[in-house]
Protein backbone atom coordinates (compact mmCIF):
# COMPACT_ATOMS: atom_id res chain seq x y z
CA UNK A 1 0.00 0.00 0.00
CA UNK A 2 2.74 2.39 0.85
CA UNK A 3 4.48 1.61 -2.62
CA UNK A 4 0.82 2.27 -4.41
CA UNK A 5 0.51 5.41 -2.45
CA UNK A 6 3.93 6.73 -3.73
CA UNK A 7 2.64 5.93 -7.11
CA UNK A 8 -0.21 7.46 -7.32
CA UNK A 9 1.45 10.63 -6.24
CA UNK A 10 4.71 10.69 -7.84
CA UNK A 11 3.69 13.72 -10.32
CA UNK A 12 3.56 15.63 -7.02
CA UNK A 13 5.85 14.87 -5.03
CA UNK A 14 9.23 13.89 -5.27
CA UNK A 15 10.01 9.66 -5.40
CA UNK A 16 12.93 10.29 -2.64
CA UNK A 17 10.95 12.19 -0.71
CA UNK A 18 8.37 10.05 0.29
CA UNK A 19 10.20 6.76 0.25
CA UNK A 20 12.14 8.85 3.30
CA UNK A 21 8.74 9.43 4.83
CA UNK A 22 7.62 6.20 4.80
CA UNK A 23 10.83 4.30 5.21
CA UNK A 24 11.33 2.53 2.71
CA UNK A 25 13.74 2.21 -0.29
CA UNK A 26 13.65 3.81 -3.50
CA UNK A 27 15.28 0.90 -5.00
CA UNK A 28 12.19 -1.39 -3.88
CA UNK A 29 9.75 1.24 -5.18
CA UNK A 30 11.37 0.94 -8.84
CA UNK A 31 10.90 -2.65 -8.61
CA UNK A 32 7.55 -2.58 -7.53
CA UNK A 33 6.85 -0.64 -10.01
CA UNK A 34 7.97 -2.93 -12.99
CA UNK A 35 6.63 -6.04 -11.68
CA UNK A 36 2.85 -3.73 -11.21
CA UNK A 37 0.96 -4.21 -7.88
CA UNK A 38 0.53 -8.08 -6.43
CA UNK A 39 -2.46 -9.46 -6.36
CA UNK A 40 -3.35 -8.54 -2.82
CA UNK A 41 -2.82 -5.23 -3.72
CA UNK A 42 -5.16 -5.56 -6.36
CA UNK A 43 -7.95 -6.87 -4.08
CA UNK A 44 -7.61 -4.48 -1.62
CA UNK A 45 -8.00 -1.77 -3.80
CA UNK A 46 -11.25 -3.56 -5.39
CA UNK A 47 -12.79 -4.27 -2.14
CA UNK A 48 -11.34 -0.73 -0.79
CA UNK A 49 -13.83 0.98 -3.62
CA UNK A 50 -16.85 -0.83 -2.25
CA UNK A 51 -16.03 -0.05 1.74
CA UNK A 52 -16.48 3.71 0.26
CA UNK A 53 -19.29 3.04 -1.34
CA UNK A 54 -21.30 0.63 1.46
CA UNK A 55 -19.84 3.28 3.69
CA UNK A 56 -21.12 6.39 1.58
CA UNK A 57 -24.64 4.39 1.43
CA UNK A 58 -24.71 4.31 5.08
CA UNK A 59 -24.29 7.88 6.07
CA UNK A 60 -20.52 7.56 7.36
CA UNK A 61 -22.48 5.68 10.14
CA UNK A 62 -21.17 2.07 9.84
CA UNK A 63 -18.28 -0.03 11.30
CA UNK A 64 -16.65 -2.48 10.01
CA UNK A 65 -18.53 -5.54 11.14
CA UNK A 66 -21.64 -4.02 8.91
CA UNK A 67 -19.41 -3.17 6.03
CA UNK A 68 -18.49 -6.71 6.56
CA UNK A 69 -22.09 -7.61 5.92
CA UNK A 70 -22.00 -5.03 3.33
CA UNK A 71 -19.36 -6.52 1.26
CA UNK A 72 -20.47 -9.85 1.65
CA UNK A 73 -23.75 -9.14 -0.19
CA UNK A 74 -21.35 -8.41 -3.03
CA UNK A 75 -19.66 -11.19 -2.88
CA UNK A 76 -16.99 -9.87 -1.02
CA UNK A 77 -16.24 -12.08 1.94
CA UNK A 78 -13.49 -10.73 4.27
CA UNK A 79 -12.66 -11.41 7.51
CA UNK A 80 -12.82 -8.43 10.27
CA UNK A 81 -9.39 -7.68 10.64
CA UNK A 82 -8.74 -7.01 6.95
CA UNK A 83 -12.44 -4.83 7.11
CA UNK A 84 -11.08 -2.88 9.89
CA UNK A 85 -7.22 -2.59 8.23
CA UNK A 86 -8.95 -1.35 4.84
CA UNK A 87 -10.90 1.06 6.38
CA UNK A 88 -8.18 2.71 8.69
CA UNK A 89 -5.74 2.78 5.94
CA UNK A 90 -8.62 5.27 4.00
CA UNK A 91 -9.40 6.79 7.11
CA UNK A 92 -12.71 5.93 6.95
CA UNK A 93 -14.53 6.41 10.35
CA UNK A 94 -17.65 5.59 11.64
CA UNK A 95 -19.74 9.29 13.14
CA UNK A 96 -19.66 8.31 16.97
CA UNK A 97 -22.20 9.13 19.37
CA UNK A 98 -20.06 11.67 20.13
CA UNK A 99 -20.93 13.75 16.78
CA UNK A 100 -24.53 14.30 18.01
CA UNK A 101 -25.65 16.35 20.64
CA UNK A 102 -28.38 14.23 22.16
CA UNK A 103 -28.72 12.50 25.32
CA UNK A 104 -27.26 8.70 25.86
CA UNK A 105 -28.86 6.49 28.09
CA UNK A 106 -27.11 4.06 30.14
CA UNK A 107 -26.68 -0.04 29.26
CA UNK A 108 -29.27 -0.87 31.97
CA UNK A 109 -29.78 -4.21 29.68
CA UNK A 110 -26.40 -4.87 30.46
CA UNK A 111 -26.92 -8.52 28.20
CA UNK A 112 -29.22 -9.89 30.07
CA UNK A 113 -31.43 -11.71 26.77
CA UNK A 114 -33.06 -14.35 28.82
CA UNK A 115 -36.71 -12.83 30.13
CA UNK A 116 -38.96 -15.41 31.73
CA UNK A 117 -42.06 -12.52 30.26
CA UNK A 118 -43.14 -11.20 27.83
CA UNK A 119 -43.35 -7.41 26.57
CA UNK A 120 -40.81 -6.77 29.40
CA UNK A 121 -37.21 -6.22 27.17
CA UNK A 122 -37.11 -5.52 23.50
CA UNK A 123 -34.43 -4.67 21.40
CA UNK A 124 -34.15 -2.77 18.30
CA UNK A 125 -31.61 -1.95 15.34
CA UNK A 126 -31.36 -1.36 12.38
CA UNK A 127 -29.56 -3.07 9.19
CA UNK A 128 -29.69 -2.41 5.44
CA UNK A 129 -30.47 -4.62 2.44
CA UNK A 130 -28.57 -3.57 -1.00
CA UNK A 131 -31.15 -3.28 -4.16
CA UNK A 132 -30.63 -2.46 -8.05
CA UNK A 133 -32.72 1.10 -6.95
CA UNK A 134 -30.47 1.57 -4.03
CA UNK A 135 -30.30 0.85 -0.54
CA UNK A 136 -33.58 -0.19 1.85
CA UNK A 137 -33.15 0.57 5.14
CA UNK A 138 -34.86 -2.27 7.65
CA UNK A 139 -35.70 -1.15 11.87
CA UNK A 140 -36.66 -3.85 13.77
CA UNK A 141 -38.25 -4.50 17.48
CA UNK A 142 -37.66 -7.78 19.17
CA UNK A 143 -39.25 -9.25 22.10
CA UNK A 144 -36.12 -11.29 23.93
CA UNK A 145 -38.93 -13.48 25.53
CA UNK A 146 -40.07 -14.97 22.42
CA UNK A 147 -37.29 -13.43 20.05
CA UNK A 148 -40.08 -12.59 18.33
CA UNK A 149 -40.36 -9.54 15.90
CA UNK A 150 -43.28 -7.95 17.38
CA UNK A 151 -42.28 -4.47 15.11
CA UNK A 152 -40.77 -3.61 11.97
CA UNK A 153 -40.72 -0.64 9.12
CA UNK A 154 -39.11 -0.21 6.15
CA UNK A 155 -37.63 3.26 4.15
CA UNK A 156 -35.20 4.48 1.67
CA UNK A 157 -33.85 6.38 4.40
CA UNK A 158 -32.33 6.20 7.88
CA UNK A 159 -34.39 8.36 9.91
CA UNK A 160 -35.51 8.70 12.88
CA UNK A 161 -38.98 8.20 11.68
CA UNK A 162 -37.72 4.66 10.62
CA UNK A 163 -37.27 3.27 14.09
CA UNK A 164 -40.50 5.10 15.31
CA UNK A 165 -42.46 3.22 13.16
CA UNK A 166 -41.42 -0.16 14.39
CA UNK A 167 -41.74 0.90 17.99
CA UNK A 168 -45.32 1.98 17.07
CA UNK A 169 -46.27 -1.13 15.05
CA UNK A 170 -45.00 -2.86 18.43
CA UNK A 171 -46.81 -0.76 19.95
CA UNK A 172 -50.29 -1.26 18.54
CA UNK A 173 -49.41 -5.22 18.53
CA UNK A 174 -48.81 -5.83 21.97
CA UNK A 175 -50.49 -4.98 25.49
CA UNK A 176 -47.40 -3.65 27.38
CA UNK A 177 -47.81 -3.12 30.77
CA UNK A 178 -45.65 -0.80 33.29
CA UNK A 179 -41.46 -1.62 33.23
CA UNK A 180 -40.87 -2.18 29.70
CA UNK A 181 -37.51 -1.49 28.33
CA UNK A 182 -36.49 -0.85 25.25
CA UNK A 183 -32.74 -1.47 24.47
CA UNK A 184 -30.84 0.21 21.51
CA UNK A 185 -27.52 1.42 19.54
CA UNK A 186 -26.49 4.95 20.06
CA UNK A 187 -27.83 6.14 17.05
CA UNK A 188 -29.42 9.56 16.68
CA UNK A 189 -32.45 8.04 15.59
CA UNK A 190 -32.46 6.37 18.81
CA UNK A 191 -31.68 9.12 20.49
CA UNK A 192 -33.86 11.79 18.75
CA UNK A 193 -35.82 13.82 20.62
CA UNK A 194 -39.14 12.29 19.03
CA UNK A 195 -37.88 8.91 19.83
CA UNK A 196 -37.25 10.06 23.50
CA UNK A 197 -40.77 11.62 23.45
CA UNK A 198 -42.37 8.56 22.20
CA UNK A 199 -40.89 6.55 25.08
CA UNK A 200 -41.40 8.70 27.90
CA UNK A 201 -45.17 9.12 26.35
CA UNK A 202 -45.59 5.36 26.64
CA UNK A 203 -43.78 4.87 29.67
CA UNK A 204 -40.80 3.22 28.32
CA UNK A 205 -37.25 3.12 29.74
CA UNK A 206 -34.58 3.52 27.56
CA UNK A 207 -31.52 1.57 27.30
CA UNK A 208 -28.47 2.21 25.21
CA UNK A 209 -25.42 -0.12 24.36
CA UNK A 210 -22.16 1.27 25.02
CA UNK A 211 -19.93 2.93 22.66
CA UNK A 212 -18.27 0.41 19.97
CA UNK A 213 -19.73 -2.43 21.51
CA UNK A 214 -22.28 -4.63 19.23
CA UNK A 215 -22.25 -7.37 21.48
CA UNK A 216 -24.54 -5.41 23.70
CA UNK A 217 -27.22 -5.41 20.94
CA UNK A 218 -26.06 -9.17 20.16
CA UNK A 219 -29.94 -10.91 20.06
CA UNK A 220 -30.60 -7.68 17.25
CA UNK A 221 -27.53 -8.60 15.35
CA UNK A 222 -28.49 -12.03 15.30
CA UNK A 223 -31.81 -11.30 13.96
CA UNK A 224 -30.07 -9.48 11.00
CA UNK A 225 -27.26 -12.41 10.54
CA UNK A 226 -30.01 -15.07 9.98
CA UNK A 227 -32.45 -12.55 7.47
CA UNK A 228 -29.11 -11.78 5.49
CA UNK A 229 -27.69 -15.63 5.57
CA UNK A 230 -30.80 -17.57 5.11
CA UNK A 231 -32.44 -14.76 2.79
CA UNK A 232 -30.97 -11.70 1.28
CA UNK A 233 -27.93 -12.96 0.53
CA UNK A 234 -29.73 -15.23 -2.04
CA UNK A 235 -31.13 -13.00 -4.51
CA UNK A 236 -30.65 -9.46 -6.27
CA UNK A 237 -33.43 -6.99 -5.40
CA UNK A 238 -34.31 -4.84 -8.56
CA UNK A 239 -35.98 -2.37 -6.50
CA UNK A 240 -36.75 -1.74 -2.98
CA UNK A 241 -40.41 -2.74 -4.01
CA UNK A 242 -38.83 -6.40 -4.32
CA UNK A 243 -37.29 -6.45 -1.15
CA UNK A 244 -39.79 -5.19 1.05
CA UNK A 245 -42.62 -8.38 -0.37
CA UNK A 246 -39.43 -10.95 0.47
CA UNK A 247 -38.19 -9.14 3.78
CA UNK A 248 -41.93 -8.93 5.07
CA UNK A 249 -42.26 -12.99 3.79
CA UNK A 250 -39.38 -13.65 5.77
CA UNK A 251 -40.47 -12.00 9.10
CA UNK A 252 -44.18 -12.54 8.65
CA UNK A 253 -44.51 -15.69 7.74
CA UNK A 254 -40.93 -17.73 8.16
CA UNK A 255 -38.95 -16.34 10.90
CA UNK A 256 -42.34 -15.52 13.37
CA UNK A 257 -44.34 -18.25 12.56
CA UNK A 258 -42.28 -21.48 11.14
CA UNK A 259 -38.63 -20.82 12.09
CA UNK A 260 -37.23 -23.15 14.65
CA UNK A 261 -35.06 -21.25 17.48
CA UNK A 262 -32.45 -22.95 19.09
CA UNK A 263 -33.06 -20.93 22.08
CA UNK A 264 -36.78 -21.47 22.43
CA UNK A 265 -36.27 -25.55 22.14
CA UNK A 266 -36.28 -25.92 18.66
CA UNK A 267 -39.84 -23.71 18.37
CA UNK A 268 -40.93 -20.90 16.52
CA UNK A 269 -41.86 -17.61 18.33
CA UNK A 270 -45.06 -18.02 17.46
CA UNK A 271 -44.92 -21.55 18.85
CA UNK A 272 -43.08 -20.66 21.86
CA UNK A 273 -45.82 -17.79 23.08
CA UNK A 274 -48.94 -20.32 22.00
CA UNK A 275 -47.00 -22.68 24.89
CA UNK A 276 -47.07 -20.07 27.27
CA UNK A 277 -50.67 -19.20 26.33
CA UNK A 278 -50.09 -15.64 25.35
Amino acid sequence: MKFAFIAEHRKRFSVQLMCALFSVSCSGFYAWSKRGPSQREIDDARISAHIKALFAASRDTYGYRRIQSGLAELGEFCCGEKVLRLMRQQGVKPKTDSRHNKLVHENHLARQFNVSVPNHRWVSDISYIRTTEGWLYLAVVIDLFSRKVVGWAMHRRMQDELVMNALKMALFRRKIASGLLLHSDRGSQYASDAMQRLLVRHGIECSMSRKGNCWDNAVAESFFRSLKTECVYHQQFQNRDEAKKVIFDYIEVFYNRQRKHSYLGYQSPEQYEAAANL
